[in-house]
């Protein structure tokens, strides 16, 4: 991913690391097709309340990618580029979003995964850039998850089974999204830096103690989660997955607006 970047962070007048770059483009991107997703969907869910949430959390997350997207400009990203003039593998969201989700379970799963990872690492950064702006993509969260979360619970009762497939499926990308295990305070490089104030390993296991807590008491078993992902030696560190892959290219029409193009306001 050659990141867009028609001159260094330096020149653009930019100060982050180049691992910050790369992680904040990783949450950026996860929320932009996160975004995607919810619209997809918000006219199919089992209810109406389920396609409410579903389109205020699309105009949520679209408005938290375009201030990522500011912030990744100043580092020296092209505004282009970032808005979706690129190649499937030069997007670096969370594997589990490549491709629409094919049930409402998979997408109730997959978007709550998604935006705790993604979550989780923009409020550990601790750079002045993001006074601010991460209290309020972090009041918008809370009620994103905390709808999600019911919907877990109410899975774990009524599809347990199901429920069990999607998770195994969607949980491994989203520790990726966090990073390897092996980051902890002394090895993370972002830590070392002073960028974000906990480790990755510290949010893997806050992420996974999260998912441990809602769930207990269901007959829901998390034994069959790989909580080991990543393997260290796959891990692409700048676009914080393994196994390569990218968005379908259907999704990259709708992400460019290609099919209503003439109509756009410029």
């Amino acid at each position: 991913m050659s990141g867009g970047s028609s001159e260094s962070a330096a020149e653009a007048g930019g100060d982050w690391p180049a691992e910050a770059v790369d992680l904040v483009q990783a949450a950026a991107d996860t929320k932009l097709l996160l975004s995607q997703r919810y619209a997809e969907w918000m006219l199919a869910g089992p209810a109406l309340e389920d396609d409410i949430a579903g389109a205020s959390a699309a105009q949520d997350e679209i408005g938290h990618v375009r201030q990522l997207f500011r912030l990744l400009a100043r580092q020296g990203r092209d505004q282009d580029w970032l808005e979706g003039d690129r190649e499937p593998e030069a997007f670096a969201n969370v594997a589990s979003l490549d491709e629409k989700p094919a049930t409402w379970v998979e997408l109730i799963v997959s978007a709550d995964a998604a935006e705790r990872a993604a979550w989780y690492l923009l409020d550990a950064i601790a750079h002045e850039d993001f006074d601010g702006l991460a209290t309020r993509i972090g009041q918008d969260e809370y009620f994103h998850l905390e709808h999600l979360d019911g919907r877990l619970e109410t899975l774990a009762a009524d599809d347990a089974e199901a429920l069990t497939d999607a998770l195994e499926t969607s949980l491994p990308p989203a520790l990726a999204l966090l990073g390897p295990a092996s980051y902890d305070d002394e090895a993370d490089p972002l830590v070392a830096a002073g960028f974000t104030d906990r480790s990755v390993a510290d949010m893997r296991a806050a992420f996974r103690r999260t998912y441990e807590e809602l769930l207990d008491g269901t007959d829901l078993s998390l034994s069959g989660v790989d909580w080991d992902a990543p393997d260290e030696d796959a891990w692409n560190a700048e676009r914080r997955r393994v196994d390569g892959g990218g968005i379908d290219h259907e999704t990259l029409s709708s992400l460019r607006g290609t099919a209503n193009a003439e109509f756009r306001i410029e």
